[in-house]
């Protein structure tokens, strides 16, 4: 009467009526019980080395203090941990840094893991479209490790398969919200996994001072070094590369723009002093370099017409040079002879956008064109600042390698001095602040080895550093002219 049902037997049929839908008796397998408790114990010793791992410290005091409970007694145990916390807290005194990397930021990072990141990370990820609810199941991309920093939370998250980095940036606004952080910024840390920078606090919310002058004692660089300009958000200080590359620095008025141009002279100074490097400054404001120009030893331009002059001759020097090194070399070395020359230009979309003479127009952008295609294997570079970073201002902004984005107006504007996807990989350059005192020199480096933003403030160089540097360079001038 009843057809064979695959996996099944018609007796287990539970009605047989024709307007009556057929209902099958579930099919019960009895699991062995020493199959059960071994699954039991494996997921066990899984969640204990699992918890172990990921709480080193906590598991190993509860573990010294059970140990010393049963080994022997109460009363020792309360005298030991009496004695312990004596030891690190003149261990916190003695030597902080050692005792944060060992003890506090760990256990700083595995309260945040648990209170921040696991209480919250269900809901940040579905309502960000990070995770995915299907067919009542929650799929979401797993926290692989917490770390803290002095000022971030720095965590590792495997994607979800199928997702790429691109999903991650795009919603940085979102997981910085979720997770209380000030910003985020999201970068590939390897094949699946992205590192998540969840700023805690802004270390560079205070100005930093000019850095000091070199000693007339010290002896003399022999190369043009990458120059310290201020400090990244880790703390360490940052050096910009200026020999072998050119540079761009955007920003709002007030951004700080003055201080990155003085902080890589002040930076060149001792390079300058020998020899090795001379600045030729183009202030069409005749405010920002005027006050240092006894700093450029004749090398100064302020009027539209000196300025076209001077950047061709720049471009003329530079095509003996590349006249005298074809064939022979690719490479410039800096010597006293052929110093390298970083040509300064303050407020360049003046000469190239705003400038009414169509011929002088013309002269200076063929000039500034002509040296950032060509001068950097021959030692010329090229330290150009603006305001506007639109196309049609700057035509040829996508000839200099390196771009610093200082505070701008809109946040299109960050992409397009930045590149593209550099505000979602955390360029919140137009969220700067517009106090002075908090964010003026405040920028986001973007180099042409790395597409990640880093995030740095250059030094502030007051009018009396600046008179401060003229002093000190025609003072080392004088020594060396009365030692020869």
């Amino acid at each position: 009467m009843f057809r064979k049902l695959p996996g099944d037997e018609a007796r287990n049929l539970v009605t047989t009526t024709p307007d009556t839908k057929i209902v099958f008796k579930p099919v019960v397998v009895n699991t062995p019980a020493f199959l059960a408790i071994g699954l039991w114990l494996i997921r066990l010793v899984v969640g204990l080395v699992r918890l172990i791992w990921r709480h080193p410290i906590a598991v190993g005091i509860v573990g010294s203090l059970a140990a010393l409970a049963v080994l022997v007694d109460w009363r020792g145990s309360v005298f030991l941990v009496g004695l312990t916390l004596p030891v690190l807290a003149s261990w916190a005194v003695i030597h902080r840094p050692s005792f944060s990397s060992w003890i506090g930021w760990p256990l700083l990072a595995s309260w945040r893991r648990f209170w921040i990141y696991r209480r919250h990370w269900q809901p940040v990820m579905v309502v960000s479209g990070l995770g995915r609810h299907l067919h009542g199941r929650d799929y979401l991309p797993r926290v692989v490790n917490v770390a803290c920093t002095p000022w971030a939370d720095l965590v590792v998250v495997r994607m979800l398969k199928g997702q790429c980095l691109e999903d991650w940036t795009k919603r940085a606004d979102h997981l910085a919200q979720g997770f209380g952080a000030t910003s985020s910024r999201v970068t590939l840390h390897a094949p699946g996994v992205v590192l998540l920078v969840m700023p805690r606090r802004d270390p560079l919310a205070d100005p930093i001072p000019a850095l000091p002058l070199p000693d007339h004692t010290d002896k003399p660089p022999i190369d043009v070094e990458p120059v310290q300009v201020g400090e990244r958000e880790d703390g360490l200080p940052y050096r910009l590369k200026v020999h072998g590359t050119h540079v761009l620095v955007a920003g709002a008025t007030g951004a700080g723009k003055g201080s990155w141009i003085w902080s890589v002279i002040r930076g060149l100074l001792s390079a300058m002093t020998s020899g090795l490097v001379e600045v030729w400054a183009l202030d069409p404001k005749r405010m920002e370099l005027s006050l240092g120009k006894d700093l450029f030893r004749g090398k100064y331009a302020a009027t539209p017409e000196e300025c076209a002059d001077l950047l061709e001759t720049a471009v003329a020097q530079m095509q003996q040079r590349a006249d005298k090194y074809a064939g022979v070399r690719r490479t410039h070395t800096a010597t006293t002879d052929e110093p390298f020359v970083l040509v300064v230009v303050d407020e360049v979309a003046f000469l190239t956008a705003y400038q009414s003479d169509k011929h002088l127009k013309q002269r200076i952008t063929a000039a500034l064109a002509t040296l950032t295609t060509q001068g950097r294997a021959v030692g010329f570079g090229v330290l150009a600042a603006l305001q506007d970073p639109r196309k049609e201002v700057m035509n040829i902004r996508n000839l200099f390698p390196d771009k610093i984005a200082l505070r701008l107006d809109e946040s299109e504007q960050v992409d397009m001095v930045l590149g593209d996807g550099a505000r979602g990989r955390g360029a919140l350059a137009d969220l700067i602040s517009p106090n002075p005192a908090q964010g003026a020199g405040i920028g986001y480096v973007r180099l042409e080895s790395s597409p990640d933003p880093i995030r740095v403030r250059a030094t502030y160089v007051s009018d009396d550093d600046i008179r401060a540097m003229v002093a000190h360079l025609w003072t080392a001038t004088a020594d060396e002219t009365r030692a020869a």
